[in-house]
């Protein structure tokens, strides 16, 4: 590995930005999040960054079941994200859909519609075991700097179609 790919691999691990997007969620996960970027866990030793944009985030953290409305926006979302990248499932919700699992308006656990890294349980978990699952995601953001570039994901329409 050249000098070019190991700074790189260094500075994925060092600083990852997140990207957190609210699947249909009670905002419980959401609420331990933010928590978790105050100065009093101090998730600016990891490095982390909470961005706006996911055109510029390495990690996706997503909270809450999937609801049917939300599936599409996700993908799209997903697609935005530059690789390597890396997913957090934040909660038990896109997980399992925890108790709300026999509802009409979910459309199933997160994994059935984009690939997981990292699962972060609790209901909702403490922000202490996000920003451990956040650094769980940051090494395998790391590991896949190494490797080789992968290929673009196929456009949401292109995953329509073919449906």
């Amino acid at each position: 590995m050249n000098l070019w790919k190991k700074l790189l691999c260094y500075s994925r691990r060092k600083s990852p930005w997140l990207f957190h997007m609210n699947s249909g969620s009670c905002n419980g996960c959401d609420i331990e999040l933010i928590a978790g970027l105050t100065p009093r866990y101090d998730a600016e030793q990891l490095g982390v960054k909470h961005e706006a944009s996911p055109r510029h985030a390495d990690i996706i953290c997503i909270s809450g079941p999937v609801t049917h409305t939300a599936v599409n926006a996700m993908k799209t979302v997903y697609g935005q994200v530059c690789h390597p990248k890396a997913v957090v499932a934040i909660g038990s919700c896109p997980a399992s859909t925890n108790v709300f699992i026999d509802s009409r308006v979910l459309d199933g656990p997160l994994d059935r519609h984009i690939p997981v890294d990292v699962y972060v349980p609790g209901c909702p978990p403490r922000p202490d075991a996000i920003l451990a699952g956040i650094a769980k995601a940051a090494e395998i953001l790391a590991a896949r700097a190494g490797q080789e570039a992968q290929p673009a994901a196929a456009p949401v329409a292109a995953e329509e179609e073919k449906a």
